[in-house]
């Protein structure tokens, strides 16, 4: 199915004027669809796969920024390490070291959002409320090879806009507390929620940062 250029161009028009960055989620597309994008504008890609990921980053322009997003698995770090531009999805401690250990290795500083868990399904993941302010109180200057950026959630699959809204609203109250926090190597700048059915419910409620795919790729 071609990119829909149309919606791709009022979409980009819309968040350019509210400051958002926009993700297209490509996975499981061809590359064929990310270069037309791209061609038209588009630099930030969202992958859910690590496979799937480093074999499109090698088929594309140098110029892409890569944005992991689904699950990731602390062995399969040392793959996207050398390019990932940021990772959404640091969902434990255990993870967020790994990265520091495979950025090091690349000479790299990673970027990476703390996923939060704000949906009911038990399929989410990320960290909890007291996780989260357990793993920011802790000494966070020990990850030298990455910046914790801000924030990153998926609300639950529901046609309930309004508990939708109620779980952007939870997230952004998190990031509003402790944006105003500054170490190192931590600084809050970015809130990444919403997806091609809530976006817009998302940037009001205080998203930065949207992740859509079947917009402008169509369905999978």
């Amino acid at each position: 199915m071609p990119i829909n250029t149309a919606v791709y161009q009022n979409i980009i028009s819309e968040l350019n004027k509210k400051s958002v960055t926009l993700v297209a989620v490509s996975k499981t597309k061809p590359v064929e669809d990310i270069l037309e994008l791209y061609t038209l504008g588009q630099r930030d890609f969202g992958e859910n796969y690590v496979q799937e990921l480093t074999e499109k980053y090698e088929l594309t322009p140098k110029d892409v920024r890569w944005h992991f997003i689904g699950h990731l698995q602390s062995n399969k770090v040392k793959y996207i390490a050398p390019f990932a531009s940021l990772i959404h999805s640091v969902d434990s401690k255990k993870l967020l070291a790994e990265i520091d250990k495979q950025a090091k290795k690349n000479n790299r500083v990673i970027d990476c959002l703390l996923q939060i868990h704000i949906a009911e399904e038990e399929t989410k993941f990320g960290f909890n409320e007291n996780e989260l302010k357990e793993l920011i109180s802790s000494d966070l200057t020990v990850y030298r090879n990455v910046q914790i950026k801000g924030l990153m959630g998926m609300a639950s699959f529901t046609d309930d806009i309004q508990k939708v809204r109620n779980e952007f609203k939870f997230l952004k109250r998190l990031f509003d507390k402790y944006s105003s926090w500054s170490i190192v190597n931590f600084q809050f700048s970015i809130l990444s929620t919403g997806m091609s059915a809530d976006y817009e419910v998302a940037i009001e409620e205080g998203s930065n940062m949207v992740r859509i795919g079947s917009l402008l790729f169509g369905k999978r």
